[in-house]
């Protein structure tokens, strides 16, 4: 065994050896070479070496500013603001879908609170963050003469509460008391929590440490709004004055940009310690801690110098966006409800044309004037403008797409044709008229889907999405196209 460990030593001894030397070598080269060049610089004349001197030095300096850039970590800039929607807009927006039947009452009231607030001329703070971080304590120290009621245990306020405070210099600020972020089954209370953010004029993000990586997703997506915001550290009384320089030191860094300021405060709130008596005695002693939170009603009070008018255009913007993007999702949902209806006429239309003209045992294809009146009637819900020669396209890669899975929508019919006991009797027309309707049931849903992501017709998706649905109708579907075959033979007439 130490016969065959001595040669492995001996080599690393050797490589190390090595190592060294050729170490040793390029110091030594390196320092004989920046002697040569030293003894050069020193005999070349005072008009040649200063020149010289200085284009090194420029050089060395342009290098070690490269490396640094290339070294520290990218500054992490705000988000650009996003482009506000006309009020003109919206309103067309929302009337458009008035005529849609759609209930636009909600976001119509926030219109309308808009507009109240703008007519009001007061300046609006939303006090923002997660639950326990002393929101509601918060509000009581800076409006005093409107006490929020304050429970100890977390995640208690469940609506928006609003308190006017009075300026030093006069002015009214309304404070808004808005639920806690992260809580548990609490996504209602935190949608509360971000409209009336929007709403406000100046948002204090509060908190009781460091930002949590969602507490620091919610400040930058507020902060792409454009409204002034303002990191408020609050029970900053539990930390000791190192602690307090490092993280307000780290959070001023990390939001500049995006907060006015980071200020440090103490809400007040009780505390408890123990008091030993004269006899020996322990007691426990609960006394009221009063709030220091002057440095924030001296910002709140600068932010909101210049007057609502002056904030209005960036809580305007913010909240005609929010309106905007609700109204949206219930511009989508009505198109696929919508859609859905239109897809199932034309899976009936389908159906019966189907058990009029379709023979046992011929080959699937598409109708071809049902196939172009669905997906014209489809991209007109979701507003896509397309071409005839496009739909005729998509007609054909389709009827190829069906040709290709006739044994499997066959194979899927024959089950819906077993599972009905009613079907079973009437013959292999009704076996045609299911795999008709799935054709037409998946083709419909696919283009509408497609329409509705792409808003475009996407030739490749659309067949993508009816090769995927041809294979997995599944159960509902299935009865569904069933039973309109069912109901088409009973009715004995076409719609």
């Amino acid at each position: 065994m130490s016969r065959n460990r001595l040669p492995l030593r001996l080599i690393l001894i050797a490589a190390l050896a090595i190592g060294a030397a050729l170490v040793v070598g390029l110091v030594v080269g390196a320092l004989n070479s920046l002697l040569e060049f030293h003894a050069r610089i020193e005999a070349m004349p005072a008009w040649l070496r200063l020149p010289l001197i200085a284009a090194m030095a420029c050089a060395l300096a342009g290098l070690a500013l490269l490396f640094w850039r290339l070294a520290r970590p990218a500054p992490r800039r705000a988000p650009p603001l996003r482009e506000p929607p006309r009020r003109e807009d919206v309103d067309g927006r929302l009337e458009a879908l008035r005529r849609r039947d759609v209930d636009t009452r909600v976001l119509e009231g926030e219109l309308h609170e808009l507009d109240r607030r703008r007519a009001g001329g007061e300046v609006h703070v939303a006090l923002f963050g997660e639950i326990s971080t002393g929101k509601s304590s918060l509000i009581r120290a800076l409006a005093p003469e409107h006490l929020p009621a304050v429970d100890p245990r977390g995640g208690t306020t469940r609506s928006v509460a609003l308190y006017r405070g009075r300026l030093r210099g006069g002015g009214d600020l309304v404070l808004a008391d808005v639920p806690g972020t992260g809580e548990v089954d609490g996504a209602d209370r935190e949608t509360l929590a971000r409209e009336e953010a929007l709403r406000a004029h100046v948002v204090a993000v509060v908190a009781a440490s460091d930002l949590t990586a969602r507490q620091d997703r919610e400040l930058r997506w507020l902060a792409g709004f454009g409204k002034p915001l303002v990191v408020v550290l609050n029970k900053i009384d539990q930390f000791d004055p190192a602690e307090r320089r490092a993280l307000l030191d780290a959070l001023g860094q990390r939001y500049a940009g995006l907060a006015a300021a980071v200020v440090p405060v103490s809400a007040g709130g009780t505390e408890r310690f123990e008091r030993r008596l004269a006899d020996g005695r322990v007691e426990q002693v609960e006394r009221a801690r009063l709030p220091d939170v002057g440095a924030l009603a001296a910002l709140l009070e600068r932010l909101a110098a210049p007057g609502a008018a002056a904030l209005e255009p960036a809580r305007e913007a913010a909240v005609l966006t929010r309106v905007e993007e609700r109204r949206a999702v219930l511009e989508r949902e009505a198109a696929e409800r919508e859609a859905d209806a239109i897809v199932a006429r034309y899976t009936r239309r389908a159906v019966v044309g189907a058990m009029a003209a379709v023979a046992p045992g011929s080959d699937i294809v598409i109708q071809g004037a049902l196939g172009t009146a669905l997906i014209r009637e489809l991209a007109a819900i979701h507003g896509v403008p397309v071409r005839e020669l496009a739909v005729d396209d998509l007609l054909k890669r389709l009827g190829l797409t069906v040709r290709n899975t006739t044994a499997v929508v066959l194979a899927i019919a024959g089950n819906a044709f077993k599972a009905f006991p009613g079907l079973g009797t009437l013959g292999g027309g009704v076996l045609h008229a299911i795999a008709y309707g799935l054709v037409f049931d998946s083709i419909g849903r696919a283009v509408s889907s497609s329409l509705g992501e792409k808003s475009a017709l996407d030739q490749a998706d659309a067949e993508r999405r009816v090769r995927e649905l041809l294979a997995e109708p599944g159960r509902e579907r299935l009865e569904r196209v069933a039973r309109l075959v069912l109901d088409s033979v009973r009715s004995g007439r076409a719609e």
